[in-house]
């Protein structure tokens, strides 16, 4: 019960990938957790992780259900957000309405309470340490690549041979936009090539 003697709303709020994905043993495993939730407080959703919270349709209508006093529950912390960062972004918002979030493959926990705030702060922690480190693979990566002589981002648009073309004929008088239709190319890209060879 909150502090006015009522018992707080509880929702739940679950979410798949795909259409091929059924809702149903997330639901099925907040009622086994101790959770009783009316039907009409269960927000479903199909839709991408990758997507973040607030750009969610189903999530943004469940925003502005939620009160202070309110219970959300979700069964894994990738339901409410994107990423550490969001997840953590959308619990403070929840926190600053006054609505607890309890997240089930957390124990249950309620992650605006204390002990919850600091594991959101240990996985936000965890979270751009990995972050760092694929930074630092990627720039190791590249940087053996450019060692080995290895020629980094998009191939040209034109082979070496084609280049050399393009600039015999743009000094005889052929039209930039001509060789880029020939050459199934852009503009720009002859243009590049123009002003490569002048360099």
């Amino acid at each position: 019960m909150d502090g006015s003697g009522l018992m707080p709303r509880i929702f739940a709020y679950v979410r798949v990938s795909t259409t091929g994905q059924t809702t149903e043993n997330q639901i099925r495993e907040i009622e086994a957790a101790g959770f009783t939730i009316e039907p009409r407080r269960v927000v479903s959703e199909t839709i991408s992780g990758s997507i973040a919270a607030a750009q969610r349709r189903g999530f943004v209508r469940l925003m502005d259900k939620l009160e202070t006093g309110d219970i959300l529950v979700v069964t894994k912390l990738d339901r409410p957000g994107r990423n550490a960062m969001d997840v953590r972004a959308t619990v403070d918002r929840l926190a600053a309405l006054g609505v607890r979030v309890h997240c089930l493959a957390l124990g249950g926990a309620d992650l605006t309470s204390a002990a919850g705030k600091m594991t959101m702060q240990v996985i936000a922690a965890v979270a751009e340490f990995e972050r760092d480190l694929l930074v630092e693979r990627t720039q190791a990566g590249l940087a053996r690549a450019r060692a080995d002589g290895k020629s980094l981002g998009r191939p040209g648009a034109l082979t070496h041979d084609q280049r050399e073309d393009v600039i015999r004929r743009l000094d005889d008088g052929a039209s930039v936009s001509a060789l880029a239709r020939e050459y199934a190319t852009s503009r720009q890209t002859i243009l590049r090539a123009r002003n490569a060879a002048a360099t």
